[in-house]
């Protein structure tokens, strides 16, 4: 890694996520924190104050998307604005030359995620979809258990992830699931990323059911992917059901489980697996962040010409199976994918 030189931070956006963001592009030792933009007046310095009162005066305070954009020492843009703006305004930050790590989900649609690419590619730009939990070392343990065969071919997974909507966040139930509503869009990423991360390849087909609310957002949503071969994820998702963020594997062999996927500062991960000759075990890995850890990875991409842990080409396969599950949720009816 590059230590003589720091990435440069803009933030696109005062949003609440920004509360372990923003702090891990100041502690990140390969990234530096320069300007930070919200169209709300003031809200950017507010946030800044909040999350980094130490960066006072030192930090650019915009009160408009596009002056950040302009701003020529912003080599990189976080973008965690609503769902519905991401293609619009990471294309924006792409075609000023930025480099743009976008919260999940990367965009809407396929078509979204393909322009994306494109243009990432025509301007020479590293792109990559926020997904924060893929740093963290129990998903690498994860998947090295899953490669080892300990608990033989994948036969079974599922994923639950919830959390019971508060009054502050009720904005995520404003708009339909067309225009990024509801809890698919917003925890539903992580559960179908799980489960196509667990299989290790793309799903054939989907079934699903799913709760709306009168603007047309759903509040829960849960359904079954066919992998094949009798290969089958199931996924459950809330903003109705208490806090869960976790995923269990079943094999021929064995299992196993990450208990909790959104780790918190301080938390103790754990994994357990089992065997079917009657073993167990339960590993408790060390505390790490994993907001930390994806913008290290991120910067370093950048600065040493690396390419992203998390492709483009998986965020269009996650786009596609979140898309269709929408679609069989909306129609009563299997759709595949292929």
């Amino acid at each position: 890694m590059n230590q003589e030189r720091k990435l440069r931070w803009g933030i696109l956006g005062a949003a609440r996520v920004n509360e372990r963001l923003l702090p891990a592009i100041v502690e990140a030792p390969n990234s530096e924190l320069v300007a930070i933009a919200s169209r709300r007046a003031g809200a950017a310095a507010a946030t800044l104050k909040k999350h980094a009162p130490q960066l006072a005066g030192g930090v650019e305070c915009y009160d408009d998307l596009d002056a950040l954009l302009n701003d020529t020492r912003v080599e990189a843009v976080y973008l965690p604005m609503s769902n519905h703006e991401h293609t619009e305004w990471a294309l924006k930050a792409i075609e000023k030359g930025k480099h743009a790590l976008i919260e999940k989900p990367l965009a809407l649609t396929v078509a979204d995620v393909d322009a994306i690419a494109n243009s990432a590619s025509q301007h020479g730009v590293t792109v990559m979809e926020g997904f924060m939990y893929a740093f963290h070392p129990q998903f690498a343990r994860v998947q090295e258990l899953l490669r080892s065969g300990i608990i033989g071919e994948v036969k079974f997974a599922r994923a639950s992830y919830s959390f019971i909507m508060k009054p502050a966040r009720l904005y995520r139930l404003e708009k339909d699931v067309d225009h990024g509503g509801g809890a698919m869009w917003d925890i539903g990423p992580y559960a179908i990323h799980s489960l196509r991360s667990c299989f290790g390849t793309e799903p054939l087909s989907v079934t699903a059911l799913a709760k709306y609310t009168e603007s047309g957002a759903d509040v829960a949503t849960s359904g079954v992917f066919d992998f094949g071969d009798g290969r089958h994820g199931h996924f459950d998702i809330s903003f109705e059901c208490s806090r869960r963020s976790e995923y269990q594997v079943t094999g021929s062999k064995g299992g196993l489980k990450c208990h909790t996927v959104w780790q918190q500062a301080g938390d103790v991960p754990v994994i357990s697996w089992w065997t079917e000759d009657g073993r167990f075990w339960e590993e408790r890995l060390p505390v790490s962040n994993h907001f930390n850890r994806e913008i290290e990875h991120f910067s370093d991409c950048v600065l040493n010409g690396k390419s992203p842990f998390l492709s483009l080409e998986d965020a269009r396969g996650n786009c596609k199976a979140i898309v269709a599950a929408m679609q069989s949720a909306a129609a009563g009816q299997r759709i595949n994918l292929i």
